[in-house]
């Protein structure tokens, strides 16, 4: 049975891939070389066939965990019948002698370490160590070498083990019993590929594991937030530094696939893609913590992705060649036996229109942070960035499309859609304007963009209305009600103290609402279940609620918010309403995101400064209301 809550897992990574660890040390998940890579870890979705890395103790009796301050290395405490021992777990993140320009910020290992000293009285158990490749999909095989460590090999990849116990191999599997008395220790080591590690184990683990906390406590450091909610903000920002993907630059929206959202039912994505709404939405949150080189890193991805810049943008990129895809990996049981088990996704097919805006916003905000004076390799694209991104928008601004949501319905004229593509407009218009000497548009064509942006906003304000509804709906002409109506309100699409406004908010609460938490809609959409709620809708209400002039009441649904991630702050992407447990795939930035930018909100608000989701934005529209 596959049944751990998914709130039990903790994420471990480093910048090209992540592990996903149980409460008691089961390693469950990790896709290797990279985050869209084939799963050779997966007990996650099936604990028979899916491959894992168990630590088995015997007399067990009590266990807590935390990270190490500052980084993303997880630290388990395990009490025995017998003793105390202590399991640090961390991916290999070595910081370079001096940062390039472009490129990984760290060097990645490949490898997980699994470090396990008995800190009192004794402890007795065992690894097990069973590999599984390519989703389970692969047969393994298995070799005990002559220094020791056993490779195993399947679907074309190669994983060796070393350990401070000998293994002994199982079939396709192995395993390592020890009986340690304080100061003993029993370390394991997982390579991908063709690894070094075999003798002195316990040395090469002591020194990666100083360079690896040198790594992150140097990039904590430079985190400007000072807020009330920095160890909250912290670690979140830990979480969506581990989606980022240091060779290419690029940001993947969740580090697993498969986790659903609706329990019965088929909602089980593949999320370890980069979504140009997600990853654009992370580079905002990397801004406002002062983490530009992250947002020019996407940057890089993005001109390495699209060479058209910006003329073929995407909805989806996979971090090497195109998405996969959708298919179903139906010999997998599926977590608490929800299937089928995706992987690949369907959306990349998908029109998204709002993705123009989102990324418009995203490009604002990492110029502001620089003065608007990019590296040349960005500055000398951006006419010709922005010309395509704009010429997007007004070819667009018509048409129908899937929406945020991505429901695999008919396409509909949806209103976050259409406030998204003034939104995109406004802030072409500000990075238009920030250079004097106009090379980045002639005045006539802002103005053009300044036309397009007052039409758009008028339409979206008269069709988007719905009298019967009391309410701003989800697309024009429809009486559903959308959440995503708040995630424009927060980019000044509309302004928040419109009596509209208020009534949208007030019609969303009593019908999407469950206490503090937001269904995203209640309509039928094409897919089997009743989903959980949205996370990043509950937080989305917070800032909607800070601009309204309702500080307190934000604040303490902030407060209330925050404390509905797991022990170690770790958010999926959706709750059950009525359990309270994580819903979707974990850890999801699109949540982390969220988090981050109410908290720097909910700062900024109580010091009279920032209204919106960018840093230092001005604070009236450039586009007056229609």
């Amino acid at each position: 049975m596959t049944d751990r809550p998914i709130a039990d897992y903790a994420v471990i990574g480093d910048t090209c891939t992540t592990a996903l660890i149980a409460r008691d040390g089961s390693l469950d998940w990790l896709c290797w070389p990279r985050h869209d890579g084939p799963a050779v870890f997966l007990a996650l979705l099936d604990a028979e066939r899916g491959g894992t890395c168990r630590l088995v103790l015997d007399g067990l009796s009590g266990i807590t965990r935390r990270y190490l301050p500052d980084t993303t290395i997880l630290e388990t405490t395990f009490v025995t019948a017998t003793g105390r021992a202590v399991l640090t777990d961390f991916m290999p993140l070595h910081p370079h002698a001096s940062v390039p320009e472009e490129g990984p910020d760290g060097h990645a290992q490949g490898r997980v370490v699994r470090r396990f000293a008995c800190e009192a009285g004794q402890v007795s158990g065992r690894w097990e160590l069973r590999p599984t490749f390519d989703y389970a999909r692969a047969p393994t095989e298995a070799v005990t070498q002559a220094d020791g460590r056993i490779r195993f090999r399947g679907g074309g990849e190669t994983i060796l083990a070393a350990c401070t116990v000998p293994l002994e191999r199982r079939d396709a599997a192995a395993e390592g019993a020890f009986s340690l008395r304080a100061g003993g220790r029993a370390d394991l080591v997982i390579a991908h590929g063709d690894d070094t590690v075999g003798e002195g184990v316990s040395e090469a683990v002591d020194a990666s594991l100083a360079a690896t906390r040198a790594y992150w406590e140097e990039w904590s450091g430079r985190c400007t937030y000072r807020g009330p909610y920095r160890d909250t903000v912290l670690r979140s920002a830990l979480t969506l530094k581990l989606l980022t993907h240091g060779p290419s630059g690029g940001i993947v929206a969740a580090a697993t696939a498969g986790l659903p959202e609706a329990v019965p039912g088929n909602r089980n994505y593949d999320y370890r893609y980069v979504w140009m709404r997600d990853a654009s939405f992370t580079v905002t949150a990397f801004v406002n913590l002062g983490y530009d080189r992250e947002a020019a890193e996407f940057l890089r991805f993005l001109r390495e992705a699209d060479p058209s810049r910006g003329r073929d943008l995407h909805l989806m990129y996979a971090l090497r060649g195109p998405v996969p895809a959708e298919q179903a990996l139906d010999h997998l049981r599926g977590w608490r036996a929800t299937g089928p088990v995706t992987i690949g996704n369907a959306a990349a097919d998908q029109d998204q229109y709002d993705i123009y805006g989102e990324f418009l916003v995203a490009l604002h905000g990492y110029l502001q942070a620089v003065d608007f004076d990019p590296p040349v390799k960005v500055n000398d694209h951006l006419p010709e960035a922005l010309a395509h991104l704009t010429g997007h928008i007004v070819e667009a601004r018509y048409a129908p499309d899937h929406g945020l949501w991505e429901m695999r319905t008919r396409k509909r004229q949806s209103l976050h859609t259409k406030a998204m593509l003034w939104v995109g407009l406004d802030r072409a218009v500000q990075i238009a304007r920030a250079d004097p000497k106009h090379r980045l548009a002639d005045p006539e064509t802002v103005a053009g963009w300044e036309r397009a942006a007052r039409e758009i906003r008028a339409e979206y304000h008269d069709r988007g209305w719905s009298p019967s509804r009391g309410a701003y709906t989800m697309a024009y002409d429809s009486d559903d009600l959308d959440a995503a109506v708040l995630r424009a309100v927060l980019f000044d699409a509309f302004d928040p103290h419109d009596p509209r406004v208020a009534a949208t908010l007030d019609r969303i609460g009593e019908e999407l609402g469950a206490g503090d938490l937001l269904y995203r809609y209640r309509i039928e959409d094409g897919l089997e279940g009743d989903e959980a709620t949205f996370s990043a809708c509950a937080f989305w209400r917070v800032g909607c609620l800070a601009l309204a002039g309702r500080t307190d009441a934000a604040e303490a649904l902030f407060e209330r918010l925050i404390a509905r991630g797991n022990d170690l702050g770790l958010f999926a992407e959706e709750i059950d309403a009525e359990s309270g447990e994580q819903r979707g795939n974990l850890p999801q930035g699109f949540t982390h995101m969220a988090l981050i930018n109410h908290a720097v909100r909910l700062a900024a608000t109580r010091d009279g400064e920032t209204r919106t989701d960018e840093p230092d934005c001005r604070a009236e529209p450039a586009v007056t209301p229609a």
